[in-house]
């Protein structure tokens, strides 16, 4: 073992070697990803009681703010620590800071959902103030990156740049008191800043030395933490819906869909294994990296619909079978459209057996919203919702495992 394995001092941030053998996240990341998925279970809880209330627009508007800034935040360090991460006392506290904003941002998740549904004035300090806590962080990161590391400094410094002008943006976008409309306007045009960055940052720099198989490991992990996130607020309700009720076929439906649904989406997520297409293909890597934005907040959505669900069951919500099927279907649907999608982008052709499949998926999910609408019971309507998924992987399993792997061989130019 050398002396960095037993000590933390600062050394300088040179670049890690995309080719590296075995790079893994780090224990570090997995407690980054923890905070995060904090603020993702809170603003997915805030999700479920609107819906649960029938305000949907207010609700789906609040979630979306939410998630884009928390998951965008993940998405520029993650790629960052995969290309830069010493693991030395100045990263860890840098990193550290970067919790402290999320905790602030989760806190003032709910105030922007009340806010939202009462048709207020926008409540957003606590959420701006903490995520510009954690974009500075970056920001000193970048710098830091930039003074040290030669070779790519020009793709440092755009990035430190970029951050920085958009966080000054921010504070006075909700300092200035607009109107709801115009922040609404400003809000989508730092948002546009914010996801360029990277775009002119690696095409206009030299790139950022990033490693392919880490930053799909990092996704994958930030996936199946999500889906436990659900299944934990999905428990929650039932559990308290047990409490007060007993046990019901309704409360075994919902803890079957919930652990079916959420394993089948697991399933799904991980068929294509994009870290050999990004090592190759590192262009493709933007439309890969950003559609994961969709994902992830499908993936807390779907968490959300469960434990509305649950109310339903337990009398505590105010919408109909219909409207609370569909609060899980809709995302449900938007997930594995996401998948599908980005599995037809990384090896850039379409399969008539996997567009089978994904017609074959939907015609179970829009099943279970006509059930509802007839008048089936719950858990009729809860055990079709259950197998949407389940048709994909079973057809992967039988037929489709085969045409994935001819198609990751053509991508990779390995194909007989």
């Amino acid at each position: 073992m050398n002396e960095a394995s037993f000590n933390h001092h600062a050394v300088a941030m040179s670049g890690r070697d995309p080719h590296e053998a075995h790079r893994a996240a780090t224990p570090l990341e997995l407690l980054y990803d923890l905070t995060f998925v904090i603020g993702i279970g809170n603003a997915a809880g805030q999700l479920a009681h609107l819906l649960a209330e029938g305000h949907f627009g207010a609700g789906a508007g609040a979630f979306i703010i939410c998630m884009v800034s928390i998951v965008w935040a993940w998405i520029n360090f993650s790629w960052f620590s995969s290309a830069y991460d010493t693991d030395d006392w100045v990263f860890r506290l840098a990193v550290m800071t970067q919790m402290v904003g999320v905790v602030v941002l989760s806190i003032g998740v709910p105030r922007l959902f009340e806010s939202l549904d009462t048709g207020a004035a926008l409540e957003t300090g606590a959420m701006v103030f903490g995520y510009v806590i954690m974009r500075l962080a970056m920001v000193f990161l970048w710098l830091r990156a930039a003074l040290q590391d030669a070779r790519h400094r020009r793709t440092c410094l755009i990035y430190a740049f970029a951050i920085f002008v958009a966080q000054i943006g921010w504070v006075l976008l909700f300092a200035a008191g607009l109107s709801r409309h115009a922040t609404y306007a400003g809000m989508i045009a730092m948002a546009f800043v914010e996801l360029s960055a990277p775009v002119f940052a690696e095409r206009l720099g030299e790139g950022s030395p990033w490693h392919a198989h880490h930053i799909a490991e990092r996704y994958g992990l930030l996936v199946i933490i999500t889906l436990g996130e659900g299944v934990v607020g999905t428990v929650a309700a039932v559990s308290a819906m047990v409490q007060n009720s007993g046990w019901s076929s309704g409360a075994i439906a919902v803890c079957a869909a919930g652990l079916g649904v959420t394993f089948g989406m697991w399933w799904i997520y991980f068929v294509l294994p994009a870290a050999p297409l990004l090592h190759k293909y590192r262009s493709r890597a933007y439309v890969w990296a950003y559609g994961h934005i969709a994902i992830f907040a499908a993936v807390a959505a779907v968490g959300a619909g469960l434990h509305v669900a649950a109310l339903f069951i337990d009398h505590k919500a105010h919408i109909d079978l219909a409207e609370t099927v569909l609060t899980i279907a809709v995302p449900l649907a938007i997930y594995i459209l996401g998948v599908f999608g980005l599995y037809a982008w990384m090896v850039r052709g379409r399969d008539l057996f996997h567009l089978l499949l994904l017609a074959l998926t939907a015609a179970a999910i829009a099943l279970s919203v006509a059930m509802a609408q007839a008048g089936y019971s719950v858990v009729a309507c809860l055990g079709v919702l259950t197998l949407a998924p389940a048709v994909s992987v079973i057809g992967y399993e039988t037929v489709g495992w085969a045409h994935a792997r001819l198609a990751l061989a053509r991508a990779l130019g390995e194909a007989d």
